[in-house]
């Protein structure tokens, strides 16, 4: 008999879901609006701290399509986008009508280089057309260089939209990520740390901001006895049922950052002996990583066979789920004429990572026979 399949992040519950979503029912709290949908955000605003402004939304998408929104850009208008992310980042650049320009990763946190950052800036002033803003990425819920990047900001104008979406409960210098950005974006995908089974939020420095991102996310509803309205809006509000789900996995967010963390030093101590694997790691103390997925380099050999390629097949043969780490998004053929700054760092990231089961309900069997995997592809 196959053994069950070992998914890469599946949702977790933590157990009380079910009565807010109980309570929504009986009350008949069956909409975009309502008290859950209210503590939900409340929830969020003091968990991130730093006085941040939340509003929940249909998915994190939603939350970066309205932050480019807002931060006012445009048809035609350039956008900054890290090249090794989801394509959820940069999608909602073309939404707009504007360009996106992709910039290369540092080996460090795996996310955007400061240097090519700022390549790209210089380049595209030269050429007349000034970025109207930079999207920065967690990745797999690694901090980001956040000084660097806030400098070149700073130092251009541009505002940052924070991809958070794959770190909250991750933090920089004890502040929360999704905290750093000009705004902020967090999501509630099925796979994510928490989930409301889809969702998202969109992080905001002032109320002002937040109760715009709503309104936009709510048709763009003028404040009129009839229904008027005077700019474009989006269904995007996250339903009350969803915030239910939200409100009790809030419950058990710190307890699933620390199951995550938990499959990293898995992974670390599995494979510390092993040479031709690297285990993806936050740089140094000042980087609290969740660890949302654990991801790992495999150094290809010729004369063994060993590669990222032939591990993940391994796992699968096992009916254990891997993954290659994100493709590149300027390599990616929907985004492939768009212009591209920096080396191949990405490009090789992506040629030799690996992505592991890394989910917070993983069992010590399921750990069992991850490690049967490993031990037997490398000592064959």
């Amino acid at each position: 008999m196959k053994p069950s399949r070992i998914y890469l992040s599946s949702p977790y519950m933590g157990g009380t879901e079910q009565k807010f979503v109980q309570d929504i029912f009986i009350g008949n709290w069956i909409s975009s609006e309502g008290a859950d949908l209210n503590e939900f955000e409340k929830d969020l605003e003091k968990y991130l701290g730093k006085e941040s402004h939340v509003g929940a939304l249909s998915s994190g998408t939603a939350a970066i399509h309205l932050g480019l929104v807002i931060l006012g850009v445009q048809a035609g208008d350039a956008v900054i986008c890290q090249s090794m992310t989801f394509s959820a980042s940069a999608n909602p650049i073309l939404y707009l009508g504007a360009i996106p320009v992709f910039v290369d990763s540092e080996e460090k946190t795996w996310n955007i280089c400061p240097k090519a950052l700022e390549e790209a800036i210089v380049d595209r002033i030269a050429r007349g057309k000034k970025p109207k803003a930079i999207i920065a990425v967690h990745l797999y819920g690694v901090p980001y260089q956040i000084e660097a990047i806030k400098a070149i900001s700073i130092k251009y104008d541009i505002p940052v939209l924070e991809d958070s979406a794959e770190a909250l409960g991750s933090y920089y210098k004890g502040q929360k990520c999704g905290t750093f950005g000009d705004i902020g974006v967090l999501s509630f995908n099925g796979n994510k740390i928490i989930t409301t089974s889809g969702g998202g939020a969109i992080v905001a420095a002032s109320k002002e901001l937040k109760d715009r991102a709503v309104f936009f996310a709510t048709q763009s509803r003028d404040d009129a006895p009839h229904y008027q309205h005077s700019e474009i809006g989006y269904n995007y509000r996250m339903s009350n049922i969803c915030a239910g789900i939200g409100r009790g996995q809030m419950e058990v967010l710190d307890a699933h950052v620390q199951l995550r963390r938990d499959m990293h030093d898995f992974y670390v101590d599995l494979f510390k002996d092993i040479d031709a694997v690297t285990v993806f790691t936050a740089p140094d103390e000042d980087y609290f990583a969740n660890y949302w997925l654990s991801a790992i380099l495999v150094a290809p050999s010729e004369a063994t066979g060993i590669n990222r390629e032939a591990l993940r097949l391994a796992f699968d043969a096992a009916n254990i789920e891997s993954r290659p780490l994100w493709k590149p998004l300027h390599l990616q053929p929907i985004f492939g004429n768009y212009p591209y700054y920096g080396a191949k760092v990405a490009e090789n990231l992506f040629e030799d990572g690996l992505c592991l089961p890394s989910g917070s309900n993983l069992t010590q069997l399921d750990r069992e026979r991850i490690k049967e995997v490993v031990v037997t592809f490398f000592t064959k």
